[in-house]
């Protein structure tokens, strides 16, 4: 009986989860509320042809009640958790960030998604643990609450690794890209005819953005707004820095291809700046191991004999 009082407390969340799925669904199955019998008469409602009208969902009496429940718990859960996780213009900045194409929303029910699986491996861990060694209710509930913690931030963790490594591509990729536009306005071409050749022959997160600005530009906005709203984007310093340039030189009528070149020597120096960094971080953390372990056993084996010698003198 020592795995009880954990079973004890799965059965619990079983039967809130049961009790919730049943309000649920008879709030879902229920007749129309107030505001949806009251909705015709407040606004005008387009008349459509069924025959005309596109492949719709279902009507309620011939949907699956099992899945109506469990799509309108869902949908209802993932809108609350939106509504009080936080702002969601700074979590779809991230995701477009990211490159991502997903709303907050798909976040939220991603990071629900890993909490749920987190909550299910703590409470398979806290079963096992009353199993063998006899932990108490509490020390599953614990666990569950921790292992689904930790997939919430979990997912948070994966899309800030996933911003890093396409920011670093991007700087990757920029050095390259500014020369290849450099070289095009040098030929004559404009600032967009040059963007167009660089999407045209170059693959990558870079280019992926110009194809935005370029696109942009090409719905009514001008490059200068479609520059500026790609600087707004993605918030890495040489690209804004670029993006500034630009701008200047459109503005102010100066060499754009001597602009160009200017900011790729710049974030070519930047590299070496980091790479001289990164390199002083290394040679300090090699001296670790050095002054801990070397050179501990170092001093060992210079002053053990001499000790030795002594003891036999005595």
């Amino acid at each position: 009986m020592s795995g009880s009082p954990a079973l004890l407390v799965l059965l619990g969340l079983l039967l809130a989860a049961g009790l919730w799925l049943v309000l649920t669904g008879s709030r879902v199955t229920g007749g129309p509320s107030f505001a949806a019998r009251i909705s015709p008469q407040l606004r005008s409602v387009e008349v459509e042809s069924a025959l005309l009208a596109g492949p719709g969902p279902r009507r309620a009496g011939t949907q699956d009640p099992g899945s109506t429940v469990l799509g309108s718990a869902a949908r209802d859960l993932a809108r609350r958790l939106v509504r009080h996780a936080g702002s969601s213009s700074r979590v779809e900045r991230r995701l477009a960030r990211a490159g991502s194409a997903g709303t907050a929303a798909d976040f939220r029910a991603e990071q629900l998604l890993f909490a749920t699986g987190g909550l299910l491996i703590g409470v398979l861990l806290g079963l096992a643990a009353a199993a063998r060694w006899g932990t108490g209710g509490a020390g599953g509930v614990l666990a569950a609450a921790a292992t689904a913690a930790a997939g919430h931030l979990l997912r948070d963790h994966l899309l800030s690794r996933r911003i890093r490594a396409r920011e670093a591509r991007m700087l990757a990729e920029f050095p390259a890209v500014a020369e290849l536009m450099a070289l095009s306005v040098g030929a004559g071409e404009s600032a967009v005819g040059s963007l167009e050749r660089v999407c045209r022959v170059a693959e990558g997160e870079l280019t992926a953005e110009f194809r935005q600005v370029l696109a942009q530009t090409r719905s009514g906005a001008g490059l200068v707004h479609a520059l500026q709203d790609f600087a707004a984007r993605t918030p890495v310093a040489p690209i804004g820095r670029f993006v500034d340039g630009i701008v200047v030189a459109i503005e102010r009528g100066t060499p754009l291809a001597d602009v160009l070149r200017a900011q790729a020597q710049d974030v070519r120096d930047h590299d070496k700046r980091e790479l001289m960094e990164a390199a002083g971080r290394k040679e300090i953390a090699m001296m670790v191991p050095l002054v801990f372990f070397v050179l501990p056993l170092t001093v060992v084996f210079a002053v053990y004999p001499g000790l030795a010698v002594l003891e036999l003198g005595f």
